[in-house]
């Protein structure tokens, strides 16, 4: 029987807890005080990444291979959860969860192509109007900034309310993040869950 289900990351995310594994694959179940989020109005793209977008040096996709993109980040965390090049926290009990929450419609992913490779990307699952950053990879310098751009560029298309990212780290700083009283982002999560929106990129990034 699988230690983790589609229903517990429901339950767990619309209730302000995440899983992450130990390196023994036992499943524990966080909620961070403070948490930490990137309001989603006020990102603005660094000048350094503004030329490599605007070059269209990546190809950018939505869900074209989701398992890829979870286990290009099994490799190192860095978009909320800490960094860790030693062990990883995205166990396969974990993968197989989150590729059939995916396979529901509930997790995404936002890729990096460059000469039909997939070379960084992040992902993460989306209720309603929030959307929980999970993690993000990349193989090719600014790889994973441009999904980010285009992750953002998504939820303010779609009027996303909410978007957490777990735990402050110098990587999710650089994005703008902030953090907030566990007590205000469980407020501002039951705003988000009560907005209904759909994770809709591919018009966006196609």
């Amino acid at each position: 029987m699988p230690e983790i289900t589609t229903e517990d990351l429901l339950y767990g995310y619309m209730n302000g807890i995440f899983p992450m594994a130990e390196p023994d694959g036992t499943i524990y179940w966080y909620s961070p005080d403070p948490r930490a989020i990137i309001p989603i109005d006020s990102y603005k793209p660094s000048k350094s990444l503004r030329p490599v977008i605007n070059k269209k040096l990546f190809e950018v996709r939505v869900n074209s291979d989701f398992e890829g993109v979870m286990r290009g980040c099994a490799g190192i965390r860095i978009l909320g959860k800490e960094e860790s090049e030693e062990s990883t926290w995205i166990s396969e009990d974990i993968i197989e969860a989150y590729v059939a929450l995916h396979k529901m419609g509930y997790a995404h992913s936002v890729e990096a192509w460059r000469e039909n490779e997939l070379v960084g990307g992040l992902y993460g699952v989306s209720i309603n109007s929030v959307f929980f950053g999970e993690s993000m990879f990349s193989k090719e310098s600014n790889s994973s900034k441009v999904a980010f751009h285009y992750l953002i560029q998504i939820l303010q298309a779609n009027d996303f309310k909410l978007l957490d990212t777990q735990f402050m780290n110098d990587n999710v700083l650089r994005y703008g993040a902030i953090e907030i009283p566990r007590d205000d982002y469980m407020k501002r999560l039951q705003k988000g869950l009560a907005a209904k929106r759909k994770f809709n990129g591919r018009a966006l990034v196609q």
